[in-house]
């Protein structure tokens, strides 16, 4: 008898944690495929810190997949998902290991779509031309040669594009008008160190902006008016509803509403959407964005899931939600499969923000809070030991081939929380 196939599409964060998941759950009862454009698992969190330290990112932020999958008899396709038919329960993709491959197809028992989301920077005009950011190695690498060699000194700008959140979520998670602010405040306080050291002013020559009434506001209310507070101090300027980039020019940012921001460098953080194949389908949102409930199951196909950005449960694209959420649909597959049973409170995701940005000067940020989904945890650290939790947890992610113990975050949270600086709150 035939081995239920269990399909992963994508492979990063969500996509490799769900396979490697299903198959620790699973074991050797279920055929795993994971197909991806790319045969390497992307580090975004740590691109940044690379890029101010002036060191090419494409050399540590790339994590070869063969290893892993390797390791878990998964079988891997190089390939460009093309569509999806979830009444024959069909993939089609486009293998891009050579151009000029023939389109083929694949049947699935299961799908996990981890597919992540595409950044619409082709959307904001004037991006291509003048502006900057530090979402993969291309563009972190970009921005390097610009710090630099051509950075004159002049004001800074960081910040986001609206988000366009689907309507059908919301019983779930709350609206947010920005898809994560984590990495434009991580950003903008770790550029205005580097222009300190590098004698080009300082945080007063910085301004970070929002869409939103609060920018991060889904890390809490107390720890955004603490942060906003301290970073004012500082030095940091700060502009609020901008509602979304009307386009950049040389000069600066111009908004939907409010005023322009005068900037020689843009650092921008783009509108997060579905990719396009996942459009107009019966398990997707009003946008695109694959629907599910707290299990990361589908409500009208049972064997249809999702995790990570292309869930639209998950707000905001946080990675530790993509962690999450791939846990729980491999539990729910293992389950349905009779392959192991859920303890409760296992079997839906419980989203919290947990999230390390650097600060500059060998300093990071700690924030874990629940208060946006409407639990009471809020807490909030900086100092040295943030930084070395963040710099550690990729070198164990890279050297467990993703596969981080389950004691990795527990024990990153007890020492950020416990030796990181506390802030009040």
């Amino acid at each position: 008898m035939a081995k239920p196939h269990i399909v992963v599409l994508g492979s990063n964060f969500a996509g490799l944690g769900a396979a490697q998941k299903i198959r620790e759950y699973g074991k050797d009862a279920v055929d795993i495929t994971v197909i991806d454009r790319k045969p390497y698992l992307l580090f975004v969190p740590n691109i940044g810190i690379e890029v101010l330290e002036n060191r090419d990112p494409l050399y540590s932020m790339h994590m070869p997949l063969e290893p892993a999958m390797k390791e878990d008899d998964l079988h891997f396709i190089q390939g460009d998902v093309q569509s999806i038919d979830v009444e024959s329960r069909t993939i089609e993709f486009l293998p891009t290991e050579r151009l000029g491959s023939a389109t083929a197809k694949l049947q699935y028992d299961y799908v996990v779509i981890a597919v992540g989301a595409r950044l619409a920077y082709d959307q904001i005009e004037g991006f291509a031309e003048f502006g900057h950011t530090v979402s993969d190695t291309y563009y972190g690498n970009q921005l390097r040669r610009y710090l630099y060699s051509e950075y004159q000194g002049g004001p800074v700008a960081v910040g986001s594009a609206r988000f366009h959140q689907g309507s059908r979520s919301h019983q779930y998670v709350p609206q947010a008008e920005a898809a994560c602010e984590g990495p434009p405040v991580e950003v903008t306080l770790s550029i205005g160190r580097w222009l300190q050291t590098h004698n080009f002013g300082g945080p007063s020559n910085v301004t970070v902006f929002t869409p939103a009434e609060w920018i991060a506001e889904d890390a809490g209310m107390g720890i955004v008016k603490t942060l906003l507070g301290l970073a004012g101090k500082m030095g940091y300027h700060y502009v609020n509803k901008t509602y979304d980039i009307r386009r950049i020019t040389q000069d600066g940012i111009e908004f939907v509403e409010g005023p322009s921001i005068e900037a020689e460098l843009k650092i921008i953080f783009p509108d997060w959407v579905p990719h396009e194949f996942l459009q107009n389908l019966p398990i997707s949102d009003d946008v695109g964005f694959v629907e599910t409930d707290m299990t990361m199951r589908n409500p009208r196909y049972a064997n249809v899931f999702a995790c990570g950005d292309a869930a639209a449960v998950t707000v905001p694209k946080l990675g530790i939600l993509a962690h999450m959420g791939a846990e729980v649909a491999a539990r729910q597959i293992c389950q349905d499969l009779g392959l192991m049973h859920i303890a409760p409170g296992e079997e839906r995701m419980n989203p919290i923000v947990d999230c390390i940005g650097d600060m500059g000067h060998n300093e990071a940020f700690y924030i874990s809070s629940n208060t946006w989904y409407g639990g009471d945890r809020e807490i909030f650290r900086m100092g040295h030991i943030p930084f070395l939790l963040k710099l550690q947890y990729k070198d164990m992610f890279f050297r467990t081939k993703g596969k981080v113990p389950p004691w990795g975050l527990p024990a990153a949270d007890f020492f950020a929380e416990m030796l990181g600086k506390e802030v009040g709150v």
